[in-house]
């Protein structure tokens, strides 16, 4: 080998080395980067324990605070690992180092936002992090089944298709115009309350253009078309339309204020998957009929029995988001509740093991054990923070594990209330995911 050879080749080597170097703190900053949320919650009054066992360090800094005089800090106040004292977040304490290689504690008195910059190995930046100082919360856990019925605002397009006109040829009125998933809200500046009055606002048109007002993406706009005629002399525009949706599901929670949360996700249009947009939505009592066992890949199903009149009405819906359906419920369901409030348990606080979820398969509310067997601080879908498993016998044996229409059932781990189910994994029944509690109330 050549000098120059030699020299090349130890250039490569050099570069090789280097580039596992970088490499490895790649792959080491991406494992750690998910460990801490980028929102903590934290409840007003209470010492408590962040246990992240990262080696991230940074300070944390009271938004509400003067920007200059918290620049203006000469040293940042000393920190509360576990082998220190507890700092709390207050007016006299603009600033509180932490060092997360150590169990942390924390207070703060008061309802409040905080920011907490962190560096990996106090050294590389690692995110910032939002601190919200929450009041603590005693919900009552349900597990009751709930009828669900949901009236969109205006009429949703489920989906865009052609007919043929009298000379035979195949049109699509609206093709151009509109797409799956717009919302009509008017016809000629006139409300669409229904599928129904579209319909007729169609056929009345006598083929005369039309200006629509849609929301599409969350912004109402207008747009023309121009129905076109069948063969059999009927006013068409060639689309297919929904104004409801109808189901089953289960109640996580009711708040004292009579208000309540279930299902732990939205309700989605079934062609579009969308978030349908509510106008109005009742809760409904409902009997579970039927039980079809889940296998894997294959999902099972509660089957309830809905009667859609006044007397059988337990609620309101007033919101339908993606952290779940939420509203008003009667108080004779509040005095009917089977358990008593609870507290909730923050992200942080949940731990991998055993846990209990509240379901109603047999005809009233039961506990059954389950394992948390993930936690997800920073998952991109809200929807599935949580994995747990089913292991109770008697539930495995009845439902074969998570099934449609436990959705919302509410996760206890140690007497608090963690979240909600809110999906089966179709290729194994017994397990399914769940939302964290904290993301269902700030909603």
């Amino acid at each position: 080998m050549t000098k120059r050879q030699e020299k090349l080749y130890r250039v490569f080597l050099y570069m090789m080395l280097a580039a596992a170097v970088m490499a490895l703190m790649a792959a080491v900053y991406f494992n750690y980067l998910d460990k801490i949320p980028s929102t903590i919650k934290i409840r007003a009054g209470v010492e408590q324990e962040l246990d992240f066992k990262v080696p991230v360090s940074g300070e944390i800094y009271r938004t509400s605070a003067d920007a200059a005089q918290v620049s203006s800090l000469a040293e940042p106040l000393e920190g509360a690992g576990a082998e220190k004292i507890t700092e709390s977040l207050s007016d006299s304490v603009e600033s509180i180092h932490v060092d997360f290689a150590h169990t942390v504690k924390v207070r703060a008195n008061e309802i409040d936002t905080y920011q907490m910059n962190l560096k990996l190995f106090g050294v590389l930046p690692y995110k910032s992090v939002d601190i919200e100082v929450i009041q603590d919360k005693m919900l009552i856990p349900s597990g009751i089944p709930i009828g669900i019925y949901v009236k969109t605002s205006g009429v949703l397009v489920v989906g865009i298709g052609e007919f043929e006109n009298g000379d035979g040829k195949k049109v699509s009125p609206a093709k151009y115009a509109l797409q799956k998933g717009d919302y009509i809200l008017e016809v000629n500046g006139e409300e669409v309350a229904n599928k129904k009055q579209f319909i007729r606002m169609i056929e009345e048109s006598e083929g005369e253009k039309m200006v629509l007002s849609i929301k599409r993406g969350g912004e109402v706009t207008e747009v023309m078309v121009e129905p076109g005629c069948n063969q059999n002399q009927e006013w068409k525009l060639g689309i297919w339309i929904r104004d409801n949706a109808q189901g089953i599901g289960t109640m996580t929670y009711e708040d004292t204020d009579h208000t309540f949360g279930a299902l732990g996700h939205g309700i989605n249009d079934v062609d579009t998957s969308m978030l349908m947009n509510l106008e109005e939505g009742t809760l409904y009592r409902t009997e579970i009929v039927g039980i079809t066992r889940g296998s894997n890949g294959s999902p099972g199903e509660l089957t309830g029995y809905i009667e859609y009149d006044m007397d059988n009405v337990i609620g309101e819906i007033t919101e339908n988001t993606t952290e779940g359906i939420f509203g008003v419920c009667d108080e004779e369901i509040e005095e009917a509740a089977c358990y008593e409030p609870i507290p909730i348990a923050l992200k942080q606080e949940i731990a991998l093991g055993p846990a209990q979820i509240i379901c109603s398969v047999t005809g009233k509310p039961e506990f059954y054990d389950v394992e948390i067997v993930e936690v997800d601080l920073e998952r991109d879908n809200i929807n599935r923070g949580i994995v747990v498993q089913v292991v109770d016998e008697k539930l495995l044996t009845l439902t074969g594990g998570i099934i449609q229409g436990m959705s919302g059932s509410p996760i206890i781990q140690n007497g608090k209330l963690v979240g909600a189910v809110t999906h089966v994994l179709v290729q194994d029944s017994t397990r399914g995911y769940g939302i964290f509690i904290e993301e269902m109330l700030g909603h």
